[in-house]
């Protein structure tokens, strides 16, 4: 993989700090939970088609009394498409040289009323760059006051840089977001954006933003839930929940698709899946 540029090495630290930082806060739920639940960090090396290093990253997952699997990703890859997946990607289609940094984030959660989450945040180089990325609450058991909180906090941080932010990446997170062979959303929504470039410092500012919101207000929302009274039947509704959850993100996730082509690392890819699910 090429030396990084300044642009990228900014991109790439902003990640692995959000991490560090995401990791600690995780943990001090766990703690106060009484767990001495802690992430397990395993790094991973890829190698581009023609043997060349192509970068890696580092897996970080754990299992806990208030987390029953949270995985909280980085990687920083680089090389060249696959013919075929360049014609995809805008800047690749006559040189096929990328690279990519990122966060990715989800969150099973032990108690059905504490809702699962997603946050991915990313920066790609091709012939262009751009970020992307968002946040997206998955209650299996629906609470208006955390869906509200949620969408409060990302139009707050949406409004900080341009008020056709929200109405925007809401909007593309509830298309995004839906399972069509079930004709239902995924979750309740958040928002999702992608291919924000040409001006790299103010995205990449909206892009921190992001990332500070998912901060301050998911873990508000599982200190409120976590300790929630629930029943045999909620837990069936969770397991079912995490179904549908597993179908859209082996049938559209686009990470999981970028993931396998780029030939990312699996365990890491596929960490967003739960550990135990229900179809009927």
């Amino acid at each position: 993989m090429k030396p990084l540029d300044d642009q990228q090495q900014a991109a790439r630290s902003w990640f692995e700090s959000l991490r560090d930082r995401i990791c600690a806060e995780f943990e001090a739920i766990e703690q106060e939970a009484g767990s001495d639940a802690t992430f397990e960090f395993i790094p991973w090396d890829r190698s581009d088609d023609d043997g060349s290093p192509g970068g890696g990253g580092v897996r970080g997952q754990m299992a806990g009394k208030i987390f029953e699997k949270v995985g909280v990703n980085v990687s920083t890859v680089g090389g060249r498409f696959s013919p075929e997946f360049a014609r995809q990607i805008p800047g690749a289609e006559e040189d096929p040289s990328f690279f990519a940094t990122g966060i990715s984030l989800v969150a099973h959660m032990a108690n059905p009323h504490a809702p699962a989450v997603h946050m991915n945040t990313r920066f790609l180089t091709t012939t262009r760059r751009w970020f992307g990325g968002g946040a997206d609450l998955n209650p299996a058991i629906p609470n208006d006051e955390d869906t509200n909180a949620f969408h409060a906090r990302l139009r707050a941080a949406c409004a900080a840089h341009d008020p056709t932010f929200y109405p925007r990446f809401s909007q593309w997170a509830e298309e995004y977001f839906w399972l069509p062979h079930r004709n239902c959303a995924r979750g309740v929504g958040g928002i999702f954006y992608d291919r924000l470039e040409g001006h790299f410092d103010q995205h990449f500012a909206f892009t921190r933003d992001v990332g500070e919101a998912f901060l301050d207000i998911f873990p508000q929302i599982v200190r409120k839930r976590m300790e929630t009274p629930f029943t045999d039947s909620d837990m069936d509704q969770l397991l079912e929940f995490r179904g549908r959850y597993v179908e859209f993100n082996l049938l559209y996730d686009r990470g999981t698709l970028f993931g396998l082509k780029t030939g990312g690392n699996i365990d890491a890819i596929l960490m967003s899946l739960p550990p135990l699910a229900r179809w009927k």
